[in-house]
C-alpha cells in the first residue's frame, strides 16, 4: 500500500512538473531539436534541473543503494537496447512526445498525444511479441 502510494505520489509530481515547465507542449520540444531554426533552449533548463535534483537524490540515498545501482551499470549494451533507442529518438523527434509528457497530455484530453500514446503501447506490444518469438 505504501509503495503504491509513494509511485502515485511521484508519478502526480512528475506529471505537474511537465506541465509546469511547458514539456507537455510538442512544440517545445521540436523547437529543442531544431538547431539551425528556431530553437528553444527551455527543454536543456528542465534537463539540467532534473539531472541536479536527481544528482542529489543519489547522493543522499547512495549509502542505502550502492549494491544495487552499481549493478545496474552492469547491464550490457546489445542490439535491442540500440534499435529501441534509435525508435524511441525517432519518434519523439517526429511527434513532439516521449511517454511521459503523452501521457499526461492524453489525459488533459489531448487528442494527438492520446493517439500517440496508443501508438506506443501498439508498439511495446508488438516489439514484445517479436522478441519472444524471435528468442525461442
Amino acid at each position: 500500500m505504501s509503495r503504491g502510494l509513494t509511485s502515485l505520489g511521484c508519478g502526480l509530481l512528475f506529471g505537474i512538473g511537465l506541465l509546469l515547465s511547458g514539456m507537455t507542449d510538442p512544440r517545445n520540444i521540436i523547437g529543442f531539436l531544431d538547431f539551425v531554426g528556431d530553437f528553444n533552449p527551455k527543454l536543456l533548463a528542465v534537463m539540467v534541473a532534473a539531472v541536479g535534483v536527481h544528482a542529489a537524490a543519489l547522493r543522499w540515498l547512495r549509502p542505502r543503494s550502492a549494491t544495487s545501482a552499481a549493478s545496474a551499470w552492469r547491464q550490457p549494451v546489445d542490439g535491442r537496447l540500440i534499435v529501441g533507442a534509435a525508435i524511441f529518438g525517432v519518434g519523439w523527434g517526429l511527434a513532439g512526445y516521449c511517454p511521459g509528457p503523452a501521457i499526461v497530455s492524453a489525459g488533459s484530453g489531448v487528442l494527438s498525444a492520446a493517439a500517440f500514446v496508443l501508438a506506443m503501447v501498439v508498439g511495446i506490444a508488438s516489439g514484445q511479441i517479436a522478441f519472444t518469438t524471435m528468442s525461442k
